[in-house]
């Protein structure tokens, strides 16, 4: 092995980044940040203490809603230090470890949430298409070992990551492209080899990608039941079943199809805008998924508002 020369002195930090342009103001962008963050963490763990405390709630849809919680609490965790660093405290730098430690967290829960979102949509076609089976086929031990298989599916998937990171050398570049640290913007600081890691990137967005095909799939057979439902009154009430996870897929997969699509095009993007999709990646969707559900689903919206006025009475 070569040893590295001066122009190739190895890093031992790198530099994440806010939003440029604006530097004088990130500590009033931090307010709002802050705030989305504490709403989506208040909100994940309500929907979760909720679903946990009631037991007219423990049936499959809830479980699925709340491994989509934990899964927003997950992503939430992982990058909230990094993001609140940079616009309170302009603090930039993150350790080459560190950085790849936080990659591999928000890896591993993005596609843990892909991978919730296809569960639900299995649900959803499960009570449609088939809702004199429905309690038969979803029992509370498989929906337990579903949500296993598809966690232990997700750390396994992107375990290689951090190894494939750690094993390239970095060399002078040192400056990201985001607030946290993602895959693909780590290889590219590399001056040496990283064919291995584009090509296993390659291979978990596929699977990532694989999960929405199947999403579209579940939603094509759904389609096709509901409409052979006569009864334009029945017709409605399914498709309202479907309204909440129709919104959770969109706000979770736009945002990364769009900031992958300004990957591929980088010249055609502003570096401002791609920032921006970037923390509505890991912002939005735990942030609106706790709101959504809540509103849509009269269930726990009414347990919601009971935990909440008995609160109040407490209080009094």
């Amino acid at each position: 092995m070569l040893p590295l020369n001066a122009s190739e002195a190895a890093v031992s930090t790198f530099l994440l980044i806010g939003i440029p342009g604006l530097e004088g103001v990130h500590i009033w962008i931090s307010i709002p940040v802050f705030l989305m963050y504490l709403m989506a963490i208040l909100g994940n763990c309500t929907v979760l203490f909720v679903i946990r405390t009631e037991p007219s709630l423990h049936e499959p849809m809830y479980h699925f809603l709340s491994m989509l919680a934990l899964s927003d609490l997950g992503l939430s965790f992982s990058s909230l230090p990094t993001m609140l660093r940079i616009f309170l405290f302009n603090a930039m730098g993150i350790s080459v470890d560190a950085c790849i430690a936080q990659e591999f967290f928000i890896h591993g829960f993005t596609d843990m949430e892909s991978s919730v979102l296809l569960i639900m949509s299995f649900d959803l076609f499960v009570a449609i298409c088939n809702p004199l089976r429905y309690c038969s086929i979803l029992t509370s031990s498989r929906v337990l070992h579903i949500g296993l298989a598809f966690a232990f599916k997700s750390i396994l998937l992107v375990l290689p990551l951090p190894f494939t990171l750690k094993r390239l050398k970095y060399c002078n570049k040192r400056l990201l492209s985001h607030s946290y640290c993602l895959h693909q913007d780590i290889m590219k600081l590399a001056c040496s080899d990283n064919r291995v890691n584009f090509y296993y990137s390659l291979f978990v967005a596929l699977c990532m990608m694989s999960d929405s095909m199947l999403i579209v799939v579940s939603y094509v057979f759904i389609l096709k039941t509901v409409l052979g439902i006569a009864s334009h009154r029945e017709w409605l009430k399914a498709l309202n079943t479907c309204v909440s996870h129709i919104c959770a897929v969109l706000i979770f997969y736009v945002p990364i199809i769009t900031l992958a699509l300004m990957h591929r095009f980088p010249k055609h993007t502003p570096s401002v805008a791609m920032i921006l999709m970037a923390d509505a990646f890991l912002l939005v969707p735990p942030l609106i998924n706790p709101i959504l559900y809540c509103i849509k689903t009269q269930q726990i919206r009414v347990k919601v508002l009971e935990k909440l006025e008995k609160l109040c009475l407490k209080s009094k």
